[in-house]
């Protein structure tokens, strides 16, 4: 029996004299008015129409209204990721108006605040889109984690309370999952006849995926949760490759988990052989253990995910 283990891992004001002086002939001389002269007073600025503020930001927010909207009827894949580019755009450029446009007195603090959590929103849409790849998890579940919604929604409130409409409609978000399978379950399987057996015991802190190939067919893939142990009997005899796939959130369409993954595959490879003896027939039987054991006696080796048989 062959036990293998894994090695995880921020105006002056001047005084002006007043003149006073005597109406007779003679007397004592006095200052006079010309003696000090007071500086020009600036002309005030010229305050802002409220209304031309609402039309500068219903100009500033209306593409990306649509652009959001667009996000939230995008299918998941490539469409979503075109339409997250395009509204994270959209938020930027909206950004760059407020932060052009003269406002009302009462609106200055809120519309600073209002184009700095668009300039963070915009980021957080180009940072949401999906690889498309395995360990991705969705856009929308990506997008709930973010603070700038958050941070756009009050500032939207704040704007609106003082009669400047400033709402947005943000994208629907996901929560993130916690998809498993069954202990044991078997995610691939060709045809087996054998009789080897193959017993896998999973002492990590995850859940996982091991996937026997041969060549670049895939013999068979089985879950095994956290902490339990399954076995795989009938196997063919021959030699084959062992892979293995940790982490959380098993997207079976993806056939990958989506966070905190790792891909490896054991070095050595694992040989199943069947034979004729006197007395009978002997098989092999072999268990792997995915988590570090005393006297283990497997290497395992990184795999790009990309590489990872499906």
């Amino acid at each position: 029996m062959l036990a293998l283990s894994l090695p995880l891992s921020a105006c002056s004001s001047g005084e002006g004299s007043e003149a006073g002086g005597s109406n007779g002939v003679s007397g004592s001389g006095g200052s006079s008015a010309a003696d000090s002269a007071s500086s020009p007073s600036p002309s005030p600025t010229p305050s802002v129409d409220p209304q031309s503020y609402r039309h500068a930001l219903a100009n500033a927010l209306g593409p990306l209204n649509g652009a959001l909207r667009a996000v939230d009827r995008a299918q998941e894949g490539g469409s979503l990721n075109r339409a997250l580019d395009s509204a994270a755009s959209k938020a930027e450029a909206a950004a760059d108006a407020l932060e052009t446009t003269r406002t009302p007195e009462n609106a200055t603090t809120g519309n600073s605040q209002f184009a700095t959590a668009l300039r963070a929103l915009g980021q957080d849409l180009r940072s949401a889109r999906g690889s498309g790849g395995r360990c991705a998890d969705s856009p929308r579940v990506t997008l709930s984690t973010a603070e700038s919604p958050k941070s756009v929604r009050e500032a939207s409130r704040a704007l609106t309370s003082l009669g400047y409409e400033a709402t947005l409609r943000l994208p629907r978000t996901e929560k993130a999952q916690h998809r498993r399978l069954a202990n044991g379950a078997l995610i691939r399987d060709s045809s087996r006849g054998g009789l080897g057996r193959l017993t896998v015991r999973n002492g990590t802190s995850s859940d996982a995926v091991v996937t026997l190939t041969r060549g670049a067919r895939t013999a068979f893939s089985v879950y095994i949760r956290k902490g339990s142990d399954t076995t795989i009997r009938s196997v063919n005899s021959g030699s084959y490759t062992v892979y293995f796939t940790t982490g959380e959130d098993w997207n079976s369409r993806k056939s990958s988990f989506t966070r905190e993954c790792s891909f490896e595959k054991f070095d050595d490879k694992a040989n199943f052989r069947t034979v004729q003896v006197s007395g009978g027939t002997q098989y092999t039987v072999l268990t792997f253990t995915l988590n570090k054991v005393i006297g283990g006696n497997a290497t395992t080796s990184t795999v790009p995910p990309g590489e990872f048989p499906s």
